[in-house]
């Protein structure tokens, strides 16, 4: 999965790159791709790796993916995640959620270049 399909995911959710969340997330997803197994641990796994990479603290990544997420819900295209969450939000998602729905939209996008 090329970082520039996860870019334009990203900010076709209404997240722009002025939020440092926006990289985060966009490192993160990229992780979670790479091995899903970081979904299951995004506090204790997840977001000390990204802090690492951007030399910050996991606490620093964890507020500000919440604020991105919040953006997107707010004033973003909710639509378009509810669309792609494949399930009803009627509630902002969590953290872990909201990178799940995006990780699995994105791996669903990957599978089908290659068999349709």
């Amino acid at each position: 999965m090329s970082e520039i399909e996860i870019e334009r995911l990203i900010r076709s959710l209404g997240i722009g790159a002025t939020y440092r969340g926006y990289h985060y997330l966009q490192y993160g997803i990229k992780l979670c791709l790479e091995n899903e197994d970081y979904l299951l641990s995004v506090s204790k796994s997840l977001y000390p790796q990204i802090a690492n990479h951007y030399c910050t603290s996991s606490y620093s990544v964890e507020r500000d993916i919440r604020t991105v997420i919040n953006v997107c819900w707010e004033r973003g295209n909710r639509e378009l995640l509810r669309k792609i969450a494949m399930h009803p939000l009627e509630i902002r998602p969590a953290s872990s959620e909201f990178l799940d729905i995006l990780t699995a939209h994105l791996k669903q996008k990957n599978i089908e270049k290659f068999y349709f």
